[in-house]
This record gives structure tokens, sequence and C-alpha cells, in this order.
């Protein structure tokens, strides 16, 4: 069985590729290997790919809807994990076509290839994100709140994804999944997440920013929290035209501050710390709900934020000492 994989060269879909290919799928990877950030970590991950039985990488802009759709009548998936995405929110502020571009035509083109395959693809599932709940007094965060009120343009774009599936979903008879990530970390990582950027900071001797003057809590998911239920999730074969939305999250909110007491402890260095206020398109807090996947896939996070960011760590220093070299 085929099981396409957008945005294989990501943080998520490196792992999730990784994943399904140790248990025994074949995997087609996309990505476009944009310069969002450095292309030579996606360039690695995939490195970390290429020559794997089972798995095959096209350059692809998903954008690009004719390229997309040609790839897919090739390959004839039976399953489609749609990662790719512009993400950061405040990078939106700066560039948002790049949003508009990635995250909309993006997902549509994935969502017309879906309709394209008809009754031979079993399952879509996306990549959404906590981002939709946009800034909330109570907590925790379920699947039945709001969402109306997205904070930066990233989260109006992924809420956008969400609403366009269902349509397809009802429309076309479209099998498929959402999957709100909660500020997924580990290594191989995104280079603009908090906190990768304090250990670079840290470990060039550099002062870190703290937004918000540290009031700040993140719902901290390690990597392997995410992958473990992707394979279930995928193996699913829904009811026709059923559209699902599922928080996936640590359910433990962390504090900003620490957080970075933690990657201090892991990298044996103490931060230099400058406050900063909020930052457009930031929220305070996010904290998963995660009982509706706990009930459905039986989901339920094991790592801890004080055994992840040690991980990271031990990883990050690996990876700076060979780019560096």
């Amino acid at each position: 069985m085929t099981i396409l994989v957008t945005g294989a060269a990501g943080f998520i879909g490196f792992h999730a590729a990784r994943a399904l290919l140790a248990a025994g799928e074949r995997v087609v990877g996309i990505d476009n290997l944009n310069t969002y950030y450095d292309p030579a970590l996606k360039q690695a991950r995939l490195d970390q790919l290429t020559g794997q039985e089972g798995f095959r990488f096209e350059r692809v802009d998903l954008a690009d809807d004719g390229a997309v759709m040609a790839l897919v009548e090739r390959e004839r998936p039976r399953r489609i994990l749609h990662l790719a995405a512009q993400a950061g929110v405040r990078y939106s502020l700066e560039n948002p076509f790049a949003y508009a571009r990635s995250n909309l035509l993006g997902h549509l083109a994935i969502l017309e290839a879906a309709r394209r395959l008809g009754d031979d693809l079993d399952h879509l599932v996306y990549a959404s994100s906590s981002s939709v709940y946009g800034e909330r007094s109570t907590v925790p965060f379920a699947e039945t709140d709001a969402s109306e009120t997205p904070a930066s343009l990233y989260a109006a774009t992924k809420r956008s994804d969400e609403l366009m599936t269902a349509s397809y979903c009802s429309l076309y008879g479209i099998r498929a999944t959402g999957l709100r990530f909660f500020t997924v970390y580990g290594p191989w990582g995104r280079p603009d997440m908090a906190y990768w950027l304090f250990a670079d900071a840290m470990l060039s001797g550099r002062p870190i920013k703290v937004f918000n003057n540290g009031n700040m809590e993140r719902d901290f998911t390690y990597i392997d929290d995410i992958v473990e239920p992707l394979g279930r999730i995928l193996a699913d074969d829904p009811q026709r035209g059923r559209h699902a939305v599922y928080n996936i999250g640590g359910s433990s909110p962390v504090r900003l501050m620490d957080m970075i007491e933690t990657l201090e402890g892991a990298l044996g260095v103490t931060a230099e710390k400058v406050m900063m206020p909020m930052q457009p398109g930031d929220v305070t807090r996010t904290y998963a709900d995660t009982s509706r996947l706990e009930a459905d896939y039986g989901y339920k996070p094991s790592i801890r934020l004080e055994d992840g960011l040690p991980r990271f760590a031990e990883w990050y220093r690996g990876w700076r000492a060979r780019t560096q070299a």
C-alpha cells in the first residue's frame, strides 16, 4: 500500500515517514524544500530517509496543482498524510501571501487530489493547529470550543483548511481526519521554535528574548507522542463522507520560565534573559483536551518535558557540532 506524505522533509513529516517505513509501508514523500529555514536541515532529514526500502521522494510545490494531480494519478496512494504547510505565527505578519499559497492553495490541491482518487483513497489525515482556538480564558481547549477568533493569519489558514475539508467530505464523500497539533518539539525540530532559538542563543553566549515577560504557558508535545498514534489513525477506514477533528497534545501545559529552566539544566548553561512584551499573533496559553483522541484511538502521551527536552538538547549539541565544524 502506498502512503503519500506531504512535507516529508519537515519536522513532523520526517518522523512520520520514518515510522511508516519502519512499519513496512511504502512512502512517497513530497516537499518543496523552501527557504523559510535552512534547507540543509531539510536535506539532512531527507538523507535519513533516502535509500530506505519503500521510500521515494519528489520535490513538488503543493500550490502547483497540476504537479500534484500528475503525481497522485501516477502513484494512486491509498492514504494521504498531509503535513506540509507554511508554519510560524510571526512570519505570517511579514509574508502573508506565503501562507495563502502553501496553506490554502496547497491544501485545496490535496483535497482535489483526494476527490480525484475517489473510493481508491481510504483516508486523508491532515495537520491543523492548536492556534485555531485563539486567545482563550477557559482551559483545556476542547474540539467543541469556538474557533472563530484566530489570533494570527497562520491560525486563520489552518481553520480555513478544516472548513474546506468539511465541505469536500460532505460534497464528495472523502474520509478525512484533522489533527490540531500542540507545540511539537524534539530532535530534528524546527529552528523557528522557541526551544531551538533559546538553545542556539544560550550555546552562542547570546541573551534570549522572553516574550510577555515569561507569562506564557505551552502544552509541549514530544515528537514521539505525535507520531505514535499516526499509524493507527491513518489505518482507520472511516465512514464515507466523515470528517473528524482531534486535539493531539501533551495535556500538561508548562510555564515558559519552567521550560527555560529545564533547557538550562539540559544544556548546562544559564541563559541571560531579556524580557519582552507580548508579540502580535501570540496567545498566552495552550492546553489540549485529548479525551476524544483517547476514546477513539487509545491516545496517551507519555513523555514529559523534563524527559523530552534533554533528548532534544543532546541531539542539538551533535547537530550544532556537525554544522559548525
